[in-house]
């Protein structure tokens, strides 16, 4: 492990540039590049290498990607509190702005011009989608046996098998499937056979242990939509689009607390807001369980992998040159094509579609597979419907 750079921010200093970054943070794991050009090229907070290692790591454990990237530079330049303020600073801006567009939507959702860009943003959702599965696809699917793993994961999906057992079996299947990749000898640093900071890591657990029996004892509701989105957030490999389908699948389908079209304004929302996809959760908390019910969603959805960055990091090194772990993990992010190609059809399903609608779409797949940003095609797309739908 690449020790951290001499050139360490401050607690403020930290807060302030993952917050600047946190507010123009459209594109999802794209930011990452964002961060690199900060952290590693104007404030020198860490070197190439170390970054680099910090990538990977949080491209391979499930949860929002960009956001623990921010966990780690914070991480390696100041530590724990270090990991707490840069994973708080990019995410507040996102969540002030879905907490405020939730509670706007309570009272304006059913306004003929808000009616009609939620229509046609449905649509463009559906093409968002889309245009995930083949991005995720070109990177993921790269043999017949990833292609065969994909498709088998899709069928399950589409008879509505349980996503948990779906995620496994697809763990199983790489182990067997996939290639094992080969790894270059080269010596792990001492520090990662260590655990730096064991005391503060234990200390947030139990803290967030307690929250989680508070929640229980005071308030039943709150705390199986906690522990739902805390499940959700652990098993989300391939990062936010693939914790939407599994919250789509539990808070629409299994427990029917809200209606897919409410749950897909939602993630229409979550796009046009800056931050990860999964912010979306926070418009599910404030809708059933108002303000308080946003901020525990929102700590929920993002807690656990938090946690992952912090546990996993001082082992990563041996983690990363684990050839089961490695099949395995290939084995599930071929599921999440899969599981993304369900939900075009899935999302499709609850739009009610007209010609208008479907140009709205096609239009959208196209900007987006010519590599136009997801802001100005959601942005451009609303204007377009309420124009055309009114």
């Amino acid at each position: 492990m690449v020790e951290p750079s001499n050139f360490q921010p401050t607690l403020k200093h930290l807060f302030l540039a993952f917050v600047r970054l946190g507010l123009t943070a459209f594109g999802g794991p794209s930011m990452i590049a964002y961060i690199r050009k900060v952290s590693v090229d104007q404030k020198h907070w860490l070197d190439a290498d170390t970054f680099d290692d910090g990538v990977a790591l949080c491209q391979m454990i499930p949860g929002a990607t960009a956001m623990q990237t921010a966990a780690y530079v914070g991480l390696k330049t100041r530590g724990v509190i270090g990991a707490i303020t840069g994973y708080i600073g990019f995410g507040l801006p996102a969540f002030f702005l879905m907490m405020t567009f939730a509670a706007l939507f309570t009272f304006a959702h059913s306004l003929p011009a808000v009616v009609s860009a939620f229509q046609g943003l449905q649509a463009i959702i559906v093409a968002i989608v889309a245009n995930a599965t083949i991005s995720f696809g070109k990177t993921s699917l790269k043999t017949w046996k990833h292609l065969l793993i994909a498709g088998f994961a899709a069928v399950l999906f589409g008879l509505n098998v349980n996503p948990l057992v779906v995620i496994f079996l697809a763990g199983i299947v790489g182990l067997a499937l996939i290639r094992p990749k080969q790894f270059s000898q080269r010596k792990i640093a001492l520090a990662s056979q260590t655990f730096p900071y064991i005391k503060p890591f234990l200390l947030i657990i139990a803290v967030a242990l307690l929250g989680f029996l508070l929640l229980y004892i005071f308030d039943r509701d709150l705390f199986y939509l906690a522990m739902l989105l805390a499940r959700i957030d652990l098993t989300a490999f391939g990062g936010g689009f693939a914790s939407i389908p599994l919250m789509l699948h539990e808070i629409v389908d299994v427990r029917h607390w809200m209606d897919a079209p409410t749950f897909m304004n939602g993630i229409v929302l979550g796009q046009v807001t800056p931050g990860p996809i999964v912010i979306t959760a926070t418009f599910i908390g404030y809708l059933l369980h108002g303000p308080l019910g946003g901020l525990i969603a929102t700590i929920s959805i993002f807690l656990p992998s938090f946690l992952m960055v912090l546990g996993i990091s001082p082992f990563f090194d041996r983690l990363r040159v684990s050839i089961p772990f490695n099949q395995a993990i290939g084995g599930v992010l071929c599921s999440f094509v899969g599981l993304l190609f369900t939900v075009i059809f899935r999302f499709a399903g609850n739009v009610s579609w007209n010609l208008q609608l479907l140009l709205i779409a096609c239009g959208a797949l196209i900007a987006l597979l010519l590599k136009i940003d997801v802001f100005w095609v959601v942005l451009i797309g609303s204007i377009v419907s309420v124009i055309l739908l009114i």
